[in-house]
């Protein structure tokens, strides 16, 4: 593997011309990852792009506040703050920062630079990546190391949200013009690994933070990020060993990698749920209309063969998600069975059962083409879009358009860039999609970034566009009471309301990808290692505690 490196070859490890840095890179640390799967790089390290910055940026250059560790129920691990605490009304939320932290330009880091951040968030827009705006009132600096977040109504949970804010250095950002425009080269951050020594539309490598002030704990010098556009790439590359840690699908991957490559570890612990989603915003006024009637969306979901996908397109890996709600296994402990017995029946397979609630909708195939038309005769037809270069999603919607055709739905799949994706939903200009999600500490995170329209063009995860203020609400009073009880009870009323409503459909319970070799490097995340979450995609904090504890295997 690649723990050592004497210098940075022109030639790169998949094969790519490279210029050699300038920096003598003897015995430097360089540990090869792939966190997004892309055509080609482009420079772009600026936090608020949240779909063209680089996937290295968040965590890796600009450092959180704290990292929530929700395969620990939310345990938080310290990282610019080192301390955090609501006031007793719960009004206010208080962060005790680090005053050994520096930016890697050398300037000290202090309260200016986060409350300077948090309000970028509390402004709205672009720079509120994290849906922030609506949540906090105001931001205060009480001293050089201390800050108070005023929130505009209690919130239990808010500060795993706000954490996730970036924190970036005010003296760069405020004179940068444009924050939506700006792409900031160059990036001075408090994190482990700002200094960009090499970058090509091929590849790029960020090396140590030279006033991180965890160096001692980093045993890793840089990180270098090839090129991969698609799971095919890398299993290529995997198996000639030239990749350390990934987080990819790979199908039957005892047989197609770690036979091949014997150093190859994986593990797979559980993750979200997956669905497919109509937008009810959708600018073809014909499916809209097909959308927006609850009967096609249960036909929709009744057309889903849940254990055909799990066993073909998961390879056995994921489970059948048959809740209404989305819920999935890993949160089974929330669960209201009430809600499963209500509207179960049109989360499982049943093809015949689909076709008669169209029939009885008024949906019939007029013009004789095999496909249904709206009862007022206007046709139906749309694309599923699904990220290029995700295999296993691909295969999921391919899955869900045969059942869909079976009962006389005509859909096809479309596969563009994530990025191109991620717009396309955000903006709703597009029909359906297919979209798996977050899971969190508890089901909160999934139901609000899934359902809250707050969230509805933040990301792909709440590109139905479909907005209720009642299920605001719901969502919204979980983290207003600290009785388990009473949360309980919310969830399972949340539960209820989508369920009832089928706003989405879901097919599976996901796992998380994670593979790494172990030739070089050691202190990774396992099955007997399980300290947290341990992919390396973007939007996992987990993952710098990760890389704080992956160190060199020592050799003779």
């Amino acid at each position: 593997m690649l723990a050592k490196i004497t210098k940075l070859s022109t030639a790169l490890l998949l094969g790519f011309s490279l210029t050699a840095p300038s920096v003598n890179a003897a015995d430097q640390v360089s540990l090869t990852i792939v966190s997004e799967f892309r055509p080609l790089w482009q420079r772009n390290f600026n936090p608020f792009a949240a779909t063209d910055r680089l996937p290295t940026t968040m965590q890796f250059i600009y450092e959180p506040l704290v990292v929530f560790n929700e395969m620990k129920g939310g345990t938080p691990h310290y990282r610019l703050a080192k301390k955090h605490y609501f006031s007793d009304d719960l009004m206010s939320l208080y962060f005790d920062l680090r005053e050994d932290v520096k930016w890697s330009d050398g300037t000290p880091f202090t309260a200016d630079d986060v409350v300077y951040s948090l309000n970028l968030a509390a402004k709205g827009g672009k720079t509120d990546v994290q849906g922030l705006s609506s949540h906090i009132l105001s931001v205060h600096k009480l001293s050089d190391y201390r800050v108070e977040v005023k929130l505009t109504q209690v919130n239990t949970g808010i500060d795993t949200q706000i954490v996730r804010a970036p924190i970036v250095p005010r003296h760069i950002f405020s004179k940068a013009g444009d924050l939506t425009t700006f792409k900031n080269e160059n990036p001075v951050g408090t994190g482990p690994f700002t200094n960009i020594e090499v970058f090509s539309w091929q590849v790029y490598t960020q090396c140590r933070n030279p006033y991180y002030y965890d160096n001692d704990n980093l045993a890793i010098d840089c990180l270098k990020s090839p090129i991969i556009q698609n799971n095919k790439q890398l299993l290529a590359a995997a198996i000639k060993g030239r990749l350390d840690w990934t987080s990819s699908f790979i199908p039957n991957i005892e047989e197609v990698l770690l036979s091949k490559n014997a150093s190859t570890k994986y593990w797979f612990p559980a993750a979200g749920s997956a669905s497919f989603m109509v937008n009810f915003k959708t600018p073809n006024e014909n499916n809209r209309k097909a959308f927006n009637d609850i009967q096609f969306r249960r036909a929709f979901s009744m057309a889903m063969d849940r254990e055909k996908i799990v066993n073909v397109a998961g390879a056995g890996y994921w489970s059948v998600n048959e809740y209404p709600s989305g819920l999935g296994d890993q949160f089974k402990a929330w669960a209201d069975p009430q809600v499963k017995s209500k509207y179960g029946k049109f989360n499982k397979f049943d093809i015949a059962g689909a076709q008669i609630l169209l029939s009885t909708a008024g949906y019939r195939d007029i013009d004789g083409d095999g496909f249904v038309e709206n009862p007022d005769g206007s046709k139906i037809e749309f694309e599923i879009l699904v990220p290029k270069g995700w295999s296993d999603h691909i295969q999921t919607v391919e899955i869900g358009i045969e059942g869909l055709n079976k009962i006389g739905i005509n859909a096809k799949i479309s596969t563009p860039e994530f990025g191109v994706l991620n717009e396309l939903v955000k903006s709703a200009d597009f029909d359906a999609a297919f979209t798996n999600y977050f899971a969190g500490a508890n089901p909160h995170r999934y139901y609000y970034t899934a359902f809250h329209s707050e969230q509805m063009d933040k990301a792909r995860f709440g590109g139905h566009h479909y907005i209720d203020k009642d299920l605001d609400k719901l969502i919204d009073s979980f983290n207003q009471t600290a009785d388990e009880q009473e949360k309980l009870n919310i969830m399972h009323r949340i539960e209820n309301y989508i369920g009832e409503r089928q706003i989405t459909m879901p097919v599976f319970s996901s796992n998380f990808n994670f593979q790494y070799d172990d030739v070089s490097f050691k202190g990774w995340f396992s099955a007997n290692n399980p300290k947290a979450i341990p992919v390396v995609w973007p939007d996992t904090p987990e993952r710098l505690l990760h890389v704080l504890d992956i160190e060199p295997v020592k050799t003779q």
